[in-house]
């Protein structure tokens, strides 16, 4: 299992939310390449980023900051938010990014995410955030009608390889993951799964792992000292 430690940004700097709400955004972090040099010395291969901003206004405000850590930190980088047009994929991707996220791209228009596959093949990924089950977009302000197992499976017929799936109502609270969605998207779909939201000490890592995720991300556990990134590396990595 990999495990890839987080940084979201808004106006450049590392925060955390709690519920992905963004009025309880909290600094976290004084500078994201810092903090990424850090998660390298303790081992990480991965990094996964989010420009927060760019999910609310579907702009990369934040790109930047993304593309100097793709380029001097030494970590692959997985980034989402705001992703929603061929040109931006482009742009992370010839930029040095390993892998985009899609995440409101992938509940508004499906035929985007099968066309940005046939291009970029496996680095694409499909970001599923769902609040009750139910699939939200937008930065997690926006509502579907969309089940997350139903866009799993739907993602995984576009030819989508890798889904990172949050449980929002988990996410920045420190409660775990929610195991049984979790366990209920693995069978329903062969994608690899990487788990989101609610990873807060060792244990939630090896429960995510014996149940075959293909990865783990870990926010606040990391910044609050809940998990030593060097000693999950060591554990769990492999």
């Amino acid at each position: 299992m990999i495990l890839l430690p987080a940084i979201d940004l808004i106006d450049g700097n590392c925060v955390r939310l709690k519920e992905g709400r963004f009025d309880t955004a909290e600094k976290v972090a004084e500078d994201p390449l810092t903090t990424a040099a850090a998660f390298r010395a303790a081992g990480a291969a991965w990094i996964h980023m989010v420009d927060l901003d760019g999910a609310r206004t579907g702009t990369g405000q934040n790109r930047e900051i993304v593309l100097a850590v793709a380029r001097e930190s030494g970590l692959q980088v997985e980034v989402g938010g705001g992703i929603r047009s061929a040109e931006t994929v482009k742009a992370y991707l010839e930029g040095g990014v390993a892998r985009v996220i899609l995440g409101s791209a992938a509940v508004r228009d499906p035929a985007f995410v099968k066309e940005m596959v046939k291009a970029w093949g496996g680095r694409i990924a499909v970001g599923i955030d769902a609040r009750d089950g139910m699939v939200q977009a937008g930065g997690w302000l926006e509502g579907s009608a969309v089940h997350y197992l139903e866009l799993a499976r739907a993602m995984e017929s576009a030819g989508v390889g890798t889904i990172i799936f949050t449980d929002i109502s988990k996410d920045g609270m420190m409660g775990g993951p929610n195991l049984e969605q979790l366990r209920r998207i693995r069978e329903a779909v062969s994608c690899q799964i990487i788990a989101s939201g609610g990873v807060s000490c060792m244990e939630d890592l090896r429960q995510v792992k014996a149940m075959g995720c293909y990865g783990a991300i870990i926010g606040k556990a990391i910044y609050n000292g809940g998990i030593d990134l060097l000693r999950a590396v060591a554990e769990l990595e492999g």
